[in-house]
Parts: C-alpha cells; sequence; structure tokens
C-alpha cells in the first residue's frame, strides 16, 4: 500500500490496512503500529480516527459482519410467502458462512477471533438478524401463515435455534455430510411451532452448498 499524508487518512482506509495486516500477522500479533507503517502514517494518526487498539479491533469486526447483512435485508423485503422468505434467509446465511470458511479458512479463523473479543459488536450484529426474522414472522402472522404472539420472540428462538448451522463457533460441524439434511428437519420443526407449513425440502438454488447440485444435475438431464 502506497504511502500517505496523514490528512488524506480515513477511517475506510484504517479499516482495510488492518484487514491486511491481520491477513499477514494474525490477530495476536498485529498491532496499531502495524496498521501505522502499512499505510505510511504515523501511529498517532490512526489513533485519531480509532481510540484504542480495541476500538480498531471492533470496527474491523463490525465491518466483518455488516458484509453480510444486504443479501439478508432483501430476503426480508422480498414480496413473497413469510415461510419461504424465512427458509431463503436460512439457506442464503448458511452458504455464506460456509462460503467464507471455504474460500479463505485462516482470515475466517482471525476474524473469529476479533469477533470473539468484541462482544457488544457480535451482540449488536445478532440483534439485527433477530429484527429481520422477527419482520419476517410478523408478516406470516398478518398474512395468516403463522400463529405466534409475539414476533420478536419468535425471531430470537429462530436465530438461537439454528446456531449451530450459522454460528462461526461451529464450524468444525459444517463439513458434516449430514448437516443440510439435520437443518432440514430442525427447519420443518421450526416452522410447524410457528403454525407455518411444512418446507423441508424447500431450497433456495440460488445459493451455492444449499441445494445447488440437484438443480444441476436436473437440468443436465433435461
Amino acid at each position: 500500500m502506497a504511502p500517505m499524508n496523514d490528512l488524506a487518512l480515513t477511517p475506510q482506509r484504517i479499516l482495510e490496512a488492518t484487514e491486511e495486516v491481520l491477513r499477514r500477522h494474525g490477530p495476536a500479533k498485529a498491532n496499531v503500529v502495524d496498521v501505522a507503517r502499512a499505510l505510511g502514517v504515523s501511529h498517532g494518526a490512526v489513533y485519531r480516527h480509532f481510540a484504542s487498539k480495541a476500538a480498531l479491533r471492533d470496527a474491523v469486526a463490525e465491518r466483518w459482519l455488516a458484509r453480510m447483512l444486504p443479501p439478508l435485508t432483501a430476503i426480508v423485503d422480498e414480496d413473497a410467502p413469510a415461510a419461504l422468505r424465512l427458509r431463503r434467509w436460512f439457506d442464503t446465511l448458511i452458504a455464506a458462512k460456509r462460503g467464507r470458511l471455504r474460500d479463505d479458512a485462516e482470515l475466517f479463523a482471525n476474524y473469529l477471533a476479533l469477533a470473539t473479543e468484541a462482544r457488544e459488536v457480535v451482540l449488536a450484529h445478532l440483534d439485527d438478524m433477530v429484527e429481520m426474522l422477527a419482520s419476517i414472522v410478523a408478516d406470516g402472522v398478518a398474512s395468516g401463515e403463522f400463529d405466534v404472539a409475539d414476533a420478536h420472540e419468535a425471531g430470537r428462538a429462530l436465530l438461537d435455534g439454528t446456531m449451530r448451522f450459522h454460528n462461526p463457533v461451529h464450524a468444525a460441524e459444517w463439513s458434516d455430510p449430514n448437516a443440510d439434511a439435520r437443518f432440514d428437519a430442525l427447519f420443518a420443526l421450526l416452522l410447524r411451532g410457528l403454525g407455518g407449513k411444512h418446507l423441508a425440502s424447500e431450497r433456495n438454488t440460488t445459493n451455492p452448498g444449499r441445494g445447488a447440485s440437484k438443480t444441476n444435475k436436473a437440468k443436465t438431464k433435461s
């Protein structure tokens, strides 16, 4: 990265440089001095944007988590049955997490370490996801698909109940060849708890790693 003047420094550039430093050194060894050196500025210039090393690391974790939200938000806003949107929301989340692990396992582990430290950031991220699920559930109640008294409570239960399939803490379990079938069974149970239709076989075939192989085989035969 080319050196820059302190005055040209922005939080965005600092976060980009921090991600590069984390990739090279890992979270245990990466520090503000390394980030400043990568940018060609003084470490004081970095501290003018982030008050501490912890604040910088929290911002990096928040940036990483925030990248997952736009496609999930788009599903919440779709004009489709609530049960189908719920399934597509989880399929998209699970595929995204698996994809990040598959594409760069080392970087995935680095961000997991950061997220483990950034408790408040992670809690806020989880709250955002609960709100998305609650919105879908509320739509389902309004349309008569679901029958629950508290959409927010139901959204929290849906997220908590599926953690094994998308929380990075459980990443070692994602390679289980039975993982998809187990999620199908769990989702069907959760859907029945909402008073919804049985959609265990529904897959969002646009997402890699969630039913795409069967779709591709079908197209080949046709």
